[in-house]
């Protein structure tokens, strides 16, 4: 029988930057709206949330170096913060640039021929980071490949290349829809979800939401 196949990184760690990113098509914008929409908030400093302070998504814990929080921690001086933020467009721009930059163009969004499964990459990614959500793509992949006999298993490893995007042009081939591959990453994305309440019980105050996004 066939060997999985081994698929090289082909795309850097994003690099910081401030200037706006625009995409080469639609896809990023139409996943944008999309993700924006059904879970954006604001300035929040929760915490309990394992993120703690956070800015329309993005985590000061875990991005502690992204050039927005200058403006903010600047702003926070001001009358009426954290509202002031939204109109602020300098930094508004550095926001937009940050997830093209570390989410979208990390698994290769401008290329990816279908828009639900550009939107459910690019929302897991957001929320769970790149690697996790291409192995949740990888592995959903193998999993309706027919045993092989449509294409080759991929190496569940989290990068992103050619082999990963030339199965997902089989898999559509062969089905005409998405429907199946999201949902099997969204049942991947959600028994995570259970996983981390499993062993931490404080995180439980986020599972209606996280349940929205699965």
């Amino acid at each position: 029988s066939p060997l999985a196949v081994h698929e090289p990184r082909l795309l850097a760690p994003p690099l910081p930057g401030d200037l706006p990113v625009r995409s080469t098509n639609r896809l990023l914008d139409v996943a944008e709206t999309s993700w924006r929409t059904a879970h954006e908030g604001g300035y929040v400093n929760d915490q309990v949330d394992r993120g703690g302070e956070t800015y329309r998504g993005i985590a000061r814990v875990h991005h502690p170096d992204w050039s927005g929080w200058g403006r903010i921690d600047a702003a926070r001086r001001k009358k009426g913060f954290p509202k002031i933020l939204g109109s602020d467009r300098s930094l508004q721009a550095k926001v937009k640039s940050f997830y093209k930059k570390a989410y979208w163009d990390r698994f290769g969004g401008d290329d990816m021929p279908d828009q639900a499964v550009a939107n459910e990459l690019y929302d897991t990614a957001v929320n769970m980071g790149v690697r996790r959500a291409v192995r949740f793509l990888q592995s959903s992949i193998n999993l309706l490949n027919r045993n092989q006999r449509d294409y080759y298993d991929l190496v569940i490893a989290g990068w992103f290349g050619a082999k990963s995007l030339a199965s997902v042009n089989a898999l559509l081939e062969k089905d005409r829809r998405s429907d199946a591959l999201v949902k099997l990453m969204n049942i991947q994305q959600g028994a995570r979800y259970i996983e981390i309440m499993a062993h931490d019980s404080s995180q439980e105050r986020f599972a209606r939401g996280w349940i929205k996004r699965a």
